[in-house]
């Protein structure tokens, strides 16, 4: 297994991208307190004695030991979101008359991005943000990316900047983002703001979207986060490595697994919170999973199947069908992570513009 584990995992791809006893979404109007609380609660950083009896660490039920695990429904907690989101902005529009706005840049005509495209402007046309696509040529130079970007920083109807990725090979990713200005950095991967979530006492002025669903969708499934082990598979700049950030402000106890990792299945065999984006399908199975935990998949992966007519289906990093008969919560691919996360989106975007007009 770990001979598999290091062969397949060059081919992993970064993505730019609770079935809960309580799905209701917190209140459009105190969105941004919900932000602090996804941030983690702030709690003196005192080494105590454990105590001896202490069940810190005690395993969830199971479905291992014959209870059923909660499937995390993305789906209804995203339209949740979005119907927050959708009623606040009519409030927007009917108080300062003004609404969000959020530009899309988009260099080449890659057919996943146009796809990741049109989903997002769909969901923006439903809750009312109105939208801004700037499409460049693959060939277009780096400066000329620039330009448009410094455009949409100073203008003031634009609210959030999203420039979709991958960039062509000759065009610096890395240039690019940074020049994004962080006050409308809705991605969160601006260096400010990727930078205040690492430091403690600080707050971000955005979250990237990925790392804050999956805190999202572990809150509402009330799921125990402080104290707890949590173990992220994967630790790219867009996912692993924020997420990592989240969990540690909730104080949980994070190890991060990667592909230079010795005996990964050890590792996450003892972690009560488990989650994944490393772009290789079913690679974590029943048998790396601790009864009772709680896990996240990220994975979005296209497996080829002849008996479906288009010829392949989407599924997720974790081996589901094993996972589901040992966690007490999972969240299904698709349905479950994704679309929290494009409703993430829209609420950072809300966020951004609540600021920029001194919206309360």
């Amino acid at each position: 297994m770990r001979g598999a584990w290091v062969t397949n995992w060059p081919s992993l791809r970064s993505k730019s991208l609770r079935s809960s006893s309580s799905s209701s979404s917190p209140s459009s109007s105190s969105s941004l307190s919900w932000n602090l609380k996804l941030l983690g609660p702030i709690l003196p950083d005192v080494w105590m004695m454990p105590r001896p009896n202490s069940n810190a660490f005690r395993s969830q039920s199971s479905a291992a030991n014959g209870k059923t695990a909660n499937v995390i429904n993305g789906n209804s907690i995203a339209r949740a979101i979005r119907s927050g989101v959708a009623n606040e902005i009519c409030r927007m529009k009917e108080t300062i008359v003004k609404s969000p706005g959020l530009a899309i840049v988009l260099v080449g005509g890659r057919r996943d991005s146009r796809t990741f495209i049109r989903v997002k402007l769909k969901a923006c046309e439903e809750v009312g943000i109105t939208t801004y696509v700037e499409e460049l040529p693959e060939e277009c130079t780096e400066d000329e990316v620039l330009r448009v970007v410094s455009r949409l920083n100073n203008n003031p109807s634009v609210n959030g900047i999203i420039v979709q990725l991958p960039l062509p090979q000759h065009v610096d990713e890395e240039r690019i983002i940074n020049f994004v200005s962080p006050e409308k950095d809705v991605d969160g991967f601006h260096p400010l703001n990727m930078g205040n979530l690492a430091m403690k006492g600080r707050e971000p002025l955005f979250i990237p979207c990925a790392p804050k669903s999956c805190i999202e969708l572990l809150l509402r499934s009330g799921v125990e986060i402080m104290g707890k082990r949590a173990v992220v598979v994967g630790r790219s700049k867009i996912f692993g490595l924020p997420t990592s950030l989240l969990l540690q402000r909730h104080h949980a106890t994070v190890s991060t697994v990667h592909s230079f990792t010795k005996d990964p299945e050890h590792i996450t065999s003892e972690a009560d919170i488990v989650i994944a984006d490393v772009g290789i399908p079913n690679l974590i199975r029943g048998s790396w999973l601790k009864p009772g935990a709680a896990v996240v998949d990220m994975g979005t992966n296209q497996v080829q199947d002849p008996g479906i007519d288009r010829g392949f289906r989407i599924t997720g990093d974790v081996c589901y069908d094993e996972a589901i008969k040992v966690v007490s919560a999972i969240t299904p691919v698709p349905g479950g992570v994704g679309p929290v996360t494009n409703s993430m989106l829209l609420s950072n975007t809300l966020d951004s513009a609540k600021r920029a007009f001194g919206f309360i």
